[in-house]
């Protein structure tokens, strides 16, 4: 009987154990800003490689989700405003500088994500150029 008593507690602990760790793993979300620079970069490529950019997306959830960017753009242009969050997905230089080759560009328009990566930095620079030769 008492080997029985004992099974059962060993059982017990590890039921409770992985239903703690999937508790945690469920229901405490990541925070970028608590996380060190390499697990935050890889974080921010993981996420922003499931983004859906049909405008769905608000940019204050994006923020709230990823953190501040790490380089922000932006210019408005008959009644839209464009920005261009950059943010950090992979290091080049150890030199403690963060540029553009090193992060991943969101696009907003109007604060809805339009574009990510290449397409979002050719759209923002097309738009931009055209203003600019409009003045």
């Amino acid at each position: 009987m008492n080997k029985y008593k004992i099974l059962i507690l060993f059982l017990a602990g590890i039921a409770a154990y992985f239903l703690i760790t999937f508790l945690v793993l469920r229901f405490y979300p990541d925070d970028p800003a608590q996380m060190a620079w390499m697990d935050r970069e890889a974080f921010n490529a993981r996420y922003i490689a499931r983004l859906n950019t049909d405008g769905s997306i608000k940019q204050e959830y994006l923020i709230g989700r990823l953190g501040s960017p790490d380089i922000t753009e932006a210019f408005q242009h008959q009644d839209q405003v464009y920005q261009l969050l950059y943010y950090r997905t992979h290091r080049k230089a150890a030199d403690g500088i963060t540029t553009t080759d090193e992060c991943t560009a969101l696009l907003f328009i109007d604060r809805r994500l339009s574009a990510s990566g290449d397409d979002a930095v050719q759209q923002y620079q097309a738009v931009q150029s055209d203003v600019s030769r409009l003045r």
